[in-house]
Formats: structure tokens, C-alpha cells, sequence
């Protein structure tokens, strides 16, 4: 299978209503990533998104350790990467790794809601590098003890996925068929009626 990274670009990923985002539409999850480096000032704008997520109570639980390629925060995080993660994921340009603290910094209470605000303040930055023509890939497929020792993580932080970050490169680049095939993949979804109820079961009326 041959194809270029231009023609991934021209690949049918779904169909979405007419005026959603286009940075929503944009975003996908590549495998292949080049060797171009992210400028710090696109990692700046990307944290900088994330940093206006909205969270619980304003409590912004969230914090990023970001590892650029050479880095011995890159290495420590692609040295916890599993499986097929371990084959693709370091060839990044920028490897992050979201975590969450737990409890409240007012009164050290319990957070339930700290693991949501992470994912939403990921949302963000992901979106922001889509804007900005960069890739983002999150995985969960990673030894999470692993990451808390190599990382000296506090164990008051809860650990989200590993972010691969830079620039897309040519699907040529991953030697394995599986991951070729992935690549190449149209993006799906499922229909707003599997996803959005009315009451239980029922799909909601949105014409």
C-alpha cells in the first residue's frame, strides 16, 4: 500500500453537519509523525489553550509534563509506551503526559470530577494544534507505574493518556501492516441517535 501524507489528507473521515468547527473536522490521530520539530511558541499557544478549559470550582486540576524529542522526559515517557504504541509513538516530536490532582487545593477534599477537567483541557489542546496544522495522538496504552517512578510523579495525581505530538509524516514510515491499514482508515463515528436520548433508549428529536 502505497500513499502519501498529502492524499491522507483527501481521504473521506466522516461526514459532519454543515458549521461544525473546523478544527473538529480536521482532527485525527496519526501514527506516522515527522522529523520537523514543534516551535516552542506553537507549544506555548497549544498550553495556553489548554489553560482556559473550564473545571470544577475553577480548580484547574490539571498539569502536563511535556517531553520535546532528545529530552530525557521524551525518553522516560516513550520507555513506559506499550505494545504498538512502542513502535510508532517516539518518533514524535513532542511526547506529553496529562495528570490530574485528585484533591482540592482549598481544603484537600476529594476531586471526582479531576479526570473529566483533564480531558476537557486536552480537548482543548488538541484542537489548538489542529489549528495551528499539528497532530495530535492520545494513548492509554502505557505502564502507568512505569511513568510514576520514572516521572517522580506525586501519588495525589491521577495519570491521563500519553499525547504524541508534531507533525504528520509519511505512512510509509510504519514498517507494520496494522498500523498501515489504521493509518489509512476512513475516520468514523456513530449516528447522534446512538449517542443523544431524549430518555433512555429513546433517541433525542434534533431536526
Amino acid at each position: 500500500m502505497s500513499i502519501s501524507s498529502i492524499e491522507i489528507n483527501d481521504l473521506p473521515r466522516g461526514h459532519a453537519a454543515e458549521g461544525v468547527l473546523p478544527a473538529i473536522l480536521h482532527r485525527w490521530s496519526p501514527r506516522s509523525f515527522s522529523s520537523r520539530e514543534v516551535s516552542p511558541a506553537d507549544l506555548a499557544l497549544i498550553f495556553e489553550a489548554a489553560r482556559w478549559a473550564p473545571s470544577s470550582n475553577n480548580e484547574q486540576p490539571w498539569r502536563f509534563l511535556v517531553g520535546v524529542r532528545n529530552s530525557s522526559t521524551h525518553s522516560k515517557i516513550a520507555s513506559a509506551l506499550a505494545g504498538f504504541n512502542q513502535a510508532w509513538a517516539p518518533q514524535a516530536a513532542v511526547l506529553i503526559l496529562g495528570l490530574a490532582r485528585t484533591k482540592f487545593l482549598r481544603n484537600d477534599r476529594p476531586n471526582s470530577y479531576a479526570l473529566y477537567d483533564l480531558g476537557a483541557a486536552v480537548a482543548s489542546l488538541c484542537l489548538q494544534a489542529t489549528a495551528l496544522g499539528l497532530h495530535t495522538h492520545q494513548m492509554g496504552g502505557y505502564d502507568q507505574a512505569a511513568a510514576r517512578h520514572a516521572l517522580e510523579i506525586p501519588e495525589e495525581y491521577a495519570l491521563g493518556s500519553v499525547i504524541a505530538l508534531g507533525y504528520k509524516g509519511e505512512p510509509a514510515q510504519l514498517a507494520n501492516e496494522e498500523l498501515l491499514k489504521r493509518e489509512v482508515a476512513p475516520r468514523e463515528r456513530k449516528p447522534l441517535t446512538e449517542l443523544v436520548f431524549s430518555s433512555w433508549g429513546a433517541p433525542a428529536d434534533l431536526a
